[in-house]
Parts: structure tokens; sequence; C-alpha cells
């Protein structure tokens, strides 16, 4: 898995070194030598990864970094800042302005190309989330987010057999955050289905194998997007190594440090949080886009493609699908009339009892103005014709009260066709339902009609 990354320090035999190393593992290198130039290539390259160094004259790696993250154009690009220093804070303050990871020089190259190819696959992932939610914003279909998204307030799963190294980790959290320990695996796994932002799992517990919790976290539907921090020991550079290639978002030695604690699950559950605005984004433009937005049923495009689907089972051999070509009998005169407000609420009111006199199984949809589908599966003529006729005695049958309280009698008129089997198609099948829908306009309205081949 290849990347492009940024390689940022004023000493260039920093700078050169780093480079050969990612270049001999085919990686493309980018190389600047001073904070402006770094935004500058960020934006400009938007890079897969930028390794930034804090010690430099001007603007230092902290306030390059922060600047990224507070930038909306470079905010998603993971920052790996690389530094002689040591201490504590140090890593606290670059995890605090949005580093993704702090190392140390000499970098060693195991770690070095872990943490790379750790978060190569997480920029993959959010990469492919931007682009598809801008599409979405491109066609309208998504509106763009007036909130940031925090890092506080999260529910953290804490998995450890160890009891003190637990309720210690549980009391710093619960000053932001929600935690909850589980000391057995099975459990844990179970608790982690729930809403739960952040795992953190004790990588070297005793009584069972953290990493292959880990694992099992990772290979799971529903749990494999849960971010992961695992508990180390940082002289356990193999098994550090291990845990970052199965999928563990980040890591954190012990013993463990309360500020560094609280920094990197803040950093871990902003991303979740960022991850998911991204996917439930991507979520709604796809439902928006098969969806017609005044009614809440769905639009002639997913119809088209499930019946597709479904006439295709049936030519060979499947359960029949039949179709209702819906129409509102002089809906024209109640735009003129009353205006296309109400006209609206005719449509929306129309769309509820058509919804509810169907079964679970099928498919209620806007045709297009005020004529309507439903798509039949597995359903023969004659009970296809019953549950249209059900369908035109509920709407003429009552009344449609307007938002006026003025009460405007509706009826409409339906075409039922049903699949034939070899030699038919979604397109003939739909034809004879036309048909039979304009022979009961033509022969007086509200009235159910019929077409076999």
């Amino acid at each position: 898995m290849t990347a492009r990354i940024l390689v940022v320090d004023d000493i260039e035999a920093n700078v050169r070194l780093l480079e050969a190393k990612l270049t001999a593992e085919y990686y493309d290198v980018i190389t600047c030598y001073d904070g402006a130039t770094a935004l500058k290539l960020a934006a400009e390259e938007q890079p897969d990864i930028v390794l930034l160094d804090v010690m430099m004259p001007g603007m230092d790696g902290f306030q390059v970094c922060r600047r990224l993250k507070d930038d909306a154009a470079t905010r998603h690009i993971p920052v790996v800042l690389v530094t002689a220093l040591d201490g504590r804070q140090d890593r606290v303050t670059g995890l605090d302005a949005g580093a993704d990871e702090f190392l140390t020089k000499p970098v060693e190259d195991l770690f070095l190309f872990a943490r790379v190819r750790a978060l190569t696959r997480l920029k993959l992932v959010i990469d492919e989330l931007r682009k598809r939610e801008e599409s979405g914003r491109r066609l309208g279909v998504i509106e763009a987010a007036g909130a940031r998204l925090g890092g506080t307030g999260g529910r953290v799963l804490i998995v450890d057999d160890n009891d003190r190294q637990a309720q210690r980790i549980a009391t710093e959290l619960a000053i932001e955050h929600r935690p909850v320990i589980e000391s057995e695996p099975e459990k844990a796994l179970l608790t982690a289905r729930g809403p739960v932002d952040l795992v953190i799992v004790n990588a070297f517990a005793k009584n069972f194998d953290g990493l292959r919790l880990a694992a099992n976290i990772r290979s799971d539907e529903a749990t494999r997007h849960v971010p992961i921090l695992a508990v180390v020991d940082i002289d356990e550079r193999q098994r550090v190594v291990k845990a970052l290639e199965i999928g563990v978002n980040d890591i954190l030695a012990r013993p463990v440090d309360p500020q560094e604690l609280a920094a990197r699950v803040r950093t871990q559950i902003k991303r979740k949080r960022y991850t998911d605005f991204l996917r439930n984004n991507l979520d709604q433009s796809l439902e928006l886009a098969v969806t017609d937005a005044l009614t809440g049923l769905h639009n002639r495009r997913y119809m088209t493609t499930q019946l597709k689907a479904l006439g295709a089972r049936a030519i060979h051999g499947g359960e029949p699908v039949s179709v209702l070509l819906v129409d509102i009998d002089h809906f024209k005169s109640v735009n003129d009339g009353y205006g296309h407000d109400v006209g609206d609420e005719v449509l929306k009111e129309f769309a509820v009892r058509l919804a509810t006199n169907v079964r679970a199984i099928d498919l209620p949809c806007r045709y297009g103005g005020e004529e309507f589908a439903v798509v039949m599966p597995d359903t023969r003529l004659e009970d296809a014709q019953r549950i249209a006729e059900r369908i035109r005695l509920h709407v003429s049958g009552s009344p449609f009260r307007l938002a006026s309280g003025e009460a405007l009698p509706v009826t409409i008129s339906i075409g039922v066709a049903t699949s034939l089997g070899e030699g038919d198609t979604p397109d003939s099948l739909l034809k004879r339902a036309d048909e039979g829908l304009y022979e009961a306009k033509s022969s007086g309205r509200n009235r159910v009609v019929a077409r076999a081949a």
C-alpha cells in the first residue's frame, strides 16, 4: 500500500534520511524545510500523511499541526510529529494540537513504517467517504455541516483484567467521558456492539489475548468502525507493531499517563465522530437519491431498479411480480382551483394512504406528478387487483382534510398488470399496467382495471 508523504524538517540531513527510507519502501515523498511552505504544500498537494518536525525556527511543528487541523482543506490529513524531544508534556502538546502520532528521533524503522501503514489505511477510508460526500453536495442532496465535531462526552469501553489499571483509567476518563469496564472478552464484544465511541484494550492482559480481541472487534461487521486504543509495553516492539497491523488505531504506553490518555482518547473520539458524520451524510445522500422529497416514498429511479431485479427472477421461473399504476383523478382541477400548496397536501396525504394500504413486502413509489406505482413481489394478478380495490375504496371513502379544515373528496384510477414469465420485460409489464390505467380513466375514473397480455 503506497502513499504520498510530506516530510518537513529544517535540517536537510534529516529530510534526506527520511526521504531515502520512505522512497526505498516505494512511497512518494514531498519535502520542505519550514512551516509556511508545509502549509502551502499540504493544501496544494493533498498528501496522505505529513511527517512534521517539531523544533523548527519561526513556526514550530505544534503551530503547523494546529493550523493544518483548523483548515477544512487539510484537517483530514494525518500528522505525525517527529522530534528529538521525549518529554511527556511534548507528547501531550502534540496530541492536543491535533497530531495523530508522536515519534521520537532517531525514528526506528519498525515503528515508522507500521505507523505509516496504519495511517495510510485510515486516510484511504476517509478519502473515500469525503469523495462520496462531496458528490452528494454537488448533487444538492447533502447540506454542509454547521457544527464542529468534538472529542468529549464519549462512551468508552475499557477491556482489562488488571482491576487497578482499569479503575485508574476509568477514573481519569470519567472527567470528560462515560467509561465502562469489562474484564471478559466475550462480554466486551457484545458491549462493543452498542453505542461505543472507543474501546481501550490491555494488549498484555494475563487472562485473555488482547490482540485477538482487537482483531475480533475489527473483523465484526457491527464493530469494525469502532476505534481501538491499545495499552502496550513499548519495549515489546514486535507485539506493538502487530497491534498496528491488525487495525488498532492508537497505542498508549504503560504506565499510563493521565494527560496523554486524555489527549489520545479525545483525538480518537473526534476522529470517529468525523468519520461517522461522513458515513451518515453518505447514507443520507443515498437515501435522498432514491426518495421523492415531497411524499417520502421511493422515486421512479429506485422503482425501476427493483422492478428489473424482480422481473428477471420471475422470467427465470420465480414468483410473479405485479405492478399497480395509480393516478389521482382530476388532479389538475385541484391545483387550478385550490393552488399548488393544496395540491401538495393531497399528494402527501395520498402517499400516506397508499403506503398504509399495501403489504410490508410491497414497494409504493411516486412515479411522477400525480401518478404513483406499487411494485408487488410474489403477487398474482387476482391478488394485486384485490389490493388495488382496497386502496381505491380507502381513498374514495374518506375525504382528504386540508390544512384549512375543508374536506376535499378524492378518487383514483388504477391499472394492474402481472409478469408473464419468459419473454416479458419490466417495460412491457409497465406498459400493460399503463393501458389498464388509461382504460380506467377513459371509462369513467374511480375504478380498477387489470390488463392481461
